[in-house]
């Protein structure tokens, strides 16, 4: 391929709307055009590297058994109705009704088209266990489109879905997908990918891990151990507190006018935020029932272990109204009369000494003690978020630190969430109908390009790793109008090609800065300049993307050099 012939151009700045690095160098280099929000148009560069992620993950798949399939994008509701997910995924999936009237979706994900396709042929347990995926076409109406390729609204996804007859089978299966997993990433150059354990969501499901590629712009937060190596996504790690040494003290309501907040309050009283009871209300989704989140002060509710606590959708209280004996500001677990769900943290547990709000307004009690005060049984829960320094929760250290991370991959064992609820079964040994027991694995392919091109670039453009490159070799033919410099790049470019390697050459009458710098953007692994001052030497030069090398060449051996260092390269790769 030729440069000049390249639909797509290259730019010396990146729209203003381009924050991170691989979004803004993917427009720059020519990669993808924005269409609308969180939906892209790949140029060659940009659908050649996805092309070889998909490979990549096509291959592992395969070596574990997998058989490719294809799902619709375009799903009838029913089959969303039996699982119950058609009215409990929120607006991010797309809901239509087709020229008949009748109720349509767009897939987001497929778990229902798996359990439709296998339901009516997996009848005996003579055929499990078994797996099938799909490189596909995905739409879900994020409301937070950002990135470019990292959180967008059309995406193509890897999904996979394995079947089976007891939990043993699946879990013997999922530990092998979790390696095909670690492969993938290793051959798509993603250097720093951890897997951690994570809530599996609206996938639903008891165990299921993350794959996260650390980097500061992640938008997800991970405990991270240093001591024993425990990693967990946030949303799912549980919050260990050791609370401050205290004394039984007498419960007495004290005036704290104009104290609402936590800090206003801690500051009135000179007291540490961690010996307050701070309360967090929220509402359900369905019902508007008020929910009254009891926690210690200086901690924060995880809104994900308390939808799930809870079983159902909640969002924080808009309005809290007088009819439910809330007294905003000065809510408190003791002689409280307001009419909602209490939820106590475990960060509360023997705290001997607290204040919290007294229920009344410009009034909190000291010296709180919940089993002492609170006249009826508490069931705690851990609802807090996870923190810099807390307790981990295997080798009860306290030293947990959180990083960002840009999640690449998930993994999820589902059970017979979907199999029973959609009337999947099997004829067991004895005769018996059984549900398969499912797990789940997915993959975002243009997200893992451009997480890759997070971590792996320069100033000057992407450092792509020689195994998802759009090409291996780009050939620089500097003064192309001069016979001889034409004649051996030429050259070059044909034996190399003809050598498998896969090349792109760039002959433009342009100054060399800018077909450098156009060669930057491109981040192809090995670079070769032609050029009269190179051929008066007999020899041609040869970089590295990353810089790791720059050397000459002589023009007689040179196509056999360049197959090894693109060998060598692949090298770096190989499992």
């Amino acid at each position: 391929m030729k440069v000049r012939n390249i639909l797509g151009e290259r730019f010396k700045e990146a729209p203003k709307d381009c924050t991170i690095a691989s979004h803004a160098f993917m427009v720059r280099g020519g990669y993808m055009r924005y269409m609308c929000n969180g939906i892209y148009s790949l140029y060659t560069p940009g659908k050649r590297i996805m092309q070889k992620i998909e490979a990549i993950i096509r291959d592992e798949m395969n070596k574990i058994d997998g058989q490719e399939v294809m799902f619709p994008v375009v799903m009838p509701a029913s089959i969303w109705e039996e699982s119950g997910r058609y009215t409990s995924i929120g607006s991010e999936m797309v809901r239509f009704d087709d020229r008949s009237g009748n109720k349509t979706v767009l897939g987001m994900t497929h778990e229902e088209a798996a359990v439709h396709l296998a339901r009516d042929i997996a009848n005996s347990y003579t055929d499990y266990p078994f797996m099938i995926y799909q490189i596909q076409t995905k739409f879900r109406d994020e409301p937070r489109a950002r990135g470019g390729l990292i959180r967008v609204r059309e995406f193509t996804m890897k999904d996979a879905y394995s079947f089976h007859t007891s939990m043993e089978d699946l879990q013997k299966y999922y530990m092998r997908c979790h390696k095909a997993y670690e492969n993938i990433y290793k051959r798509v150059g993603a250097k720093n990918v951890i897997s951690v354990s994570s809530d599996s969501g609206m996938m639903g499901g008891s165990v299921s891990h993350e794959f996260m590629l650390l980097s500061d712009i992640g938008e997800d937060s991970i405990a991270i151990c240093p001591e024993c190596g425990y990693k967990a996504n946030m949303e799912a790690a549980e919050c260990i507190t050791v609370n401050p040494a205290g004394e039984m003290a007498e419960l007495k309501k004290v005036h704290t006018p104009d104290t609402k907040t936590i800090e206003a309050l801690s500051d009135f009283l000179h007291i540490k935020e961690n010996e307050l009871c701070k309360a967090v209300v929220y509402q359900k989704n369905l019902t508007d029932e008020y929910v009254i989140v009891f926690i210690r002060g200086d901690l924060e509710v995880n809104e994900t272990k308390l939808r799930n606590l809870l079983g159902e959708e909640i969002h924080p209280a808009a309005e809290i109204t007088e009819e439910s004996g809330i007294v905003a500001g000065f809510i408190g677990p003791v002689n409280s009369k307001a009419k909602a769900v209490m939820i106590f943290d475990k960060s509360l547990i023997g705290m001997q000494n607290m204040i919290c709000g007294a229920n009344e307004l410009d009034y909190h009690y000291v010296g709180a003690n919940l089993e002492r005060d609170y006249n009826k049984n508490i069931e705690y829960a851990d609802v807090a978020k996870i923190y810099d320094g807390a307790v981990c929760p295997c080798c009860k250290k306290p030293v947990i630190t959180i990083k960002k991370g840009i999640e690449v991959g998930n993994i999820f064992q589902l059970g017979t969430k979907y199999t029973e609820s959609m009337g999947m079964t099997y004829l067991d040994k004895d005769g018996k109908l059984q549900n398969p027991i499912m797990g789940c694995y997915g993959i975002g392919v243009g997200r893992l390009a451009a997480s890759v091109c997070e971590e792996s670039h320069d100033d000057y453009g992407p450092i792509w790793p020689i195994t998802i490159a759009p090409w291996h070799v780009e050939i620089c033919a500097l003064r192309a109008d001069n016979e001889n410099v034409k004649f051996c790049a030429d050259k070059l470019y044909d034996e190399l090609i003809g050598k498998g390697i896969e090349v792109l050459y760039d002959d433009r009458d342009v100054r060399p800065g800018a077909m450098f710098a156009d060669a930057d953007l491109f981040g192809i692994p090995v670079r070769v300049v032609v050029s009269p001052k190179n051929l008066d030497k007999g020899v041609v030069e040869i970089s590295l993307r990353d810089k790791s090398l720059k050397t000459e060449f002589s023009l007689e051996t040179a196509v056999e050099d360049i197959c090894k260092l693109v060998n060598d390269e692949f090298a770096k790769y190989t499992l």
